[in-house]
């Protein structure tokens, strides 16, 4: 089954949606047809019923076993999260189920008792330190405090519990980075009303709220000391949803924090969960009529669409600045519209209002073509996946066209309503990293390099003369502190050439640095165009008189096919056998984005040792015989 095209919007779209979910639910062929859920999910995400709708289904959902979902669809690894906290959070396991099936993720859910974050945070043989848990959620609320003060109270009893939890909350999350391996997730507290209320003087309701702000500043700076710690901000998530709690439900069923913030701090949960599977989108690809700009180019004329100066026109004008933010932290802008291509680049040239510039995009397509083949065009030319794609657009039948087309696009269906254009970008968080890198910063100008590689690999005669004309340079070195952030992002966001997909965080790598026994090694490159930075990383590890392994070898889909690899795996294998080592092991994890590289140990003359029904393969080198250095490639090796 797939889901159809839709080019309705509105409620019927969402009811189409939800019959259809309703339908292989009833039929039991949820999990037999998961591939398709993420698409149908997505219909019904947006609009005033969505937070009750996604509820429903993710109830509906979490009826169907993870494995189940995973048997069918071996791409869908489920994700492990432990849930803990002080109050009820019967609520959260339906919104969560269904934020995380948007992004194509089954939810196998561990549940604590009422009440038992301090004692589950304590067991360190528990759940929530198990090998294979990815996310721990703790989920506090204001009445950790308040369930402790004396009666009567005072903003300096408050003060004093205050400090006390957040002791405690920073020694249990010390623990957790040094026992667990998963990503410990914590929250700030809003503070209910009714506490301030309490209060009859207005300097005792300040001293309350400065204090409160304070324990929450706490908590935040937590994520900041601890890599593998993440604090979820509740503060902006109930300015969007309104009360923290039903009152009724919060003395009744203890549900302290209420089904509608529950909602949106699962949505904020499978972001995370997105960044930690390595799913963060790349490239944002944006329509231009009536999304960059008010009006149709075609039919107005570049006088007669507007960035400014209209209520309208005001409204695109600050979607063009959220869209050139993003692309100033290494997002790539690009753009896919049905337009003549000359008017288009002189419009973006030359009107007077538009805040976005040629010069702010990879590609600029303007044609009367299918959008969706566009898109395919533009992915290849970046050699990327159009997994990596986010496409918005205001047109219901486009954004149906792309996701039939390529259900692996994230399409942002954008309100007929301008003002509404940033909420529904940035609602997702399609782009989250757990932090910027200054590659990151530079990256839609490296792409633009490729502009200059591509003309010279087209008036080049053979592949071998363009590389040799293209004068690679290759660094490879041990991984020094500035580069942690980098390595970290390129094993979470590489998917093609990556051999066995293991993530890594920050904290992570720097462990597998303070190792004795491993290698953990970058690749830098640089050729006549400029400078791409680090590249690619190494990980290897070594036993006293013991082969060496290679765990994982990873290069930037930006620099296939120039003999970078080859250069950096050979300059391994030859300190292996410098410094003694027997021989070289390494391995092939296959997934559903790997298969390019399934023969690269053997191209190195690697030996294959073992296979697996899956697709697995084990290899090893002898090293009696190295492979050559690429003639084009001039290496820089170092290893310590």
């Amino acid at each position: 089954m797939s889901a159809p095209a839709t080019t309705r919007s509105g409620t019927a779209d969402r009811d189409e949606a939800l019959d259809l979910l309703r339908v292989l639910h009833r039929e039991g062929r949820l999990a037999a047809e998961f591939g398709v859920v993420p698409a149908l999910l997505d219909r019904i995400a947006h609009g005033p019923a969505a937070p009750a709708d996604l509820a429903r289904v993710g109830r509906l959902l979490a009826r169907v076993g993870p494995d189940e979902i995973h048997a069918h669809h071996p791409a869908a690894v489920p994700l492990t999260v432990t849930v803990s906290g002080h109050g009820t959070l019967d609520a959260l396991t339906g919104p969560l189920t269904a934020q995380l099936a948007r992004h194509g993720i089954p939810l196998r859910a561990i549940h604590g008792d009422h009440d038992s974050w301090r004692r589950d945070l304590q067991d360190t043989a528990g759940p929530l330190y198990a090998k294979d848990t990815d996310l721990s959620l703790v989920v506090l609320d204001d009445r950790i405090v308040f369930d402790e003060l004396p009666l009567p109270w005072r903003v300096s009893d408050v003060a004093e519990a205050v400090a006390a939890k957040l002791r405690l909350i920073g020694r249990l999350a010390e623990t957790y980075v040094g026992e667990g391996s998963g990503t410990l997730v914590l929250n700030t507290l809003p503070l209910h009303p009714g506490h301030a209320r309490q209060l009859v003087d207005h300097r005792s309701r300040t001293e309350l709220s400065v204090l409160w702000r304070e324990f929450n500043i706490g908590l935040l700076r937590l994520a900041l000391v601890h890599p593998r710690v993440h604090v979820v901000d509740l503060e902006p998530l109930v300015a969007e949803t309104g009360p923290v709690r039903d009152s009724r439900l919060a003395v009744y069923t203890k549900e302290h924090l209420g089904a509608e913030l529950l909602g949106r701090y699962a949505r904020e949960v499978a972001h995370l969960a997105r960044v930690v599977r390595g799913r963060t989108k790349k490239v944002l690809v944006v329509d231009l009529d009536n999304t960059l700009w008010d009006g149709v180019l075609g039919d107005d004329g570049p006088d007669g669409i507007a960035v400014s100066g209209t209520y309208r026109g005001e409204a695109f004008g600050a979607f063009q600045k959220v869209v050139k933010q993003l692309g100033s932290q290494g997002v790539l802008l690009a753009v896919c519209s049905k337009n003549d291509q000359e008017p288009v680049e002189q419009v973006l040239a030359g009107h007077p209002d538009m805040v976005l510039r040629p010069d702010d995009f990879v590609r600029i397509t303007a044609n009367w073509r299918p959008k969706d083949g566009n898109l395919r065009d533009l992915a290849d030319r970046l050699n990327l996946g159009a997994d990596s794609f986010v496409f918005a657009d205001d047109s219901p039948f486009e954004c149906g066209l792309v996701a039939a087309g390529l259900p692996e696009v994230a399409v942002v269906r954008l309100d007929e309503e301008p003002a509404l254009h940033i909420d529904r970008l940035l609602a997702d968080g399609w782009f989250d990293t757990p932090e910027l890198t200054e590659a990151d910063r530079g990256r839609a100008g490296q792409y633009r390099a490729d502009a200059g590689r591509r003309e010279l690999l087209d008036g080049a005669a053979t592949m071998e003369e363009y590389l040799r004309a293209l004068d690679v340079r290759v660094t490879v070195a041990p991984v020094t502190e500035p580069d942690i952030a980098r390595i970290s992002q390129i094993t979470l966001r590489t998917n093609q050439f990556n051999l066995t997909t293991r993530r890594l965080q920050p904290a992570d790598v720097r462990d597998l640095l303070a190792s004795p026994h491993h290698l953990v090694l970058s690749v830098r490159s640089r050729d006549r165009f400029g400078d791409n930075g680090v590249v690619g990383a190494v990980f290897a590890e070594r036993t006293t008189e013991g082969p060496l392994r290679i765990d994982n070898v990873l290069l930037s889909c930006r620099v296939f096919a120039r003999g970078i690899e080859q250069a950096a795996l050979g300059a391994l294998l030859a300190h292996a056998r410098d410094s003694g080592a027997p021989a070289v092991l390494a391995a092939y994890r296959p997934t559903s984005k790997n298969h390019k590289v399934r023969d690269l140990y053997p191209s190195l003359g690697f030996d294959t040792v073992a296979e697996t029904p899956d697709g697995a393969l084990d290899f090893r080198h002898s090293l009696a015989e190295l492979p050559p250095l690429p003639g084009h490639v001039t290496l820089d090796a170092t290893f310590r």
